[in-house]
């Protein structure tokens, strides 16, 4: 699916699960989707500005070119996630879980060199 406008949803019981799917520039904008599933997942482009992922679970996804901005990350795991940029300073990541590996997707913004 590309392009897909989840923010033009009506939002009163809004909630999804995705496992195997390729959202390619879906747009997640503003969308209060908390505990949501994305597992073996491809989410390369997609927009979760302001987005509310708390608890959410990012399981083998592509992150690739997502855009999280004012987002909220509370508790979301994105430990097995990939490709992820997220600046801890724009966004609520408190409790969220990642990987060491995955710890450069924080430093991003930073313009920082990490060796393996």
């Amino acid at each position: 699916m590309l392009g897909i406008r989840f923010d033009t949803c009506n939002p009163f019981g809004l909630s999804f699960s995705f496992v195997g799917c390729r959202l390619h520039h879906a747009s997640f904008y503003q969308c209060k989707i908390k505990k949501t599933v994305f597992k073996n997942t491809d989410l390369d482009g997609a927009d979760c500005s302001e987005a509310d992922l708390s608890q959410s679970v990012f399981d083998n996804c592509n992150l690739a070119q997502t855009i999280f901005d004012r987002s909220i990350l509370v508790q979301a795991d994105f430990r097995t996630a990939y490709h992820y940029s997220i600046n801890p300073e724009h966004n609520r990541i408190k409790k969220a879980r990642f990987s060491v590996a995955g710890i450069k997707g924080l430093l991003d913004h930073y313009d920082i060199i990490i060796s393996d």
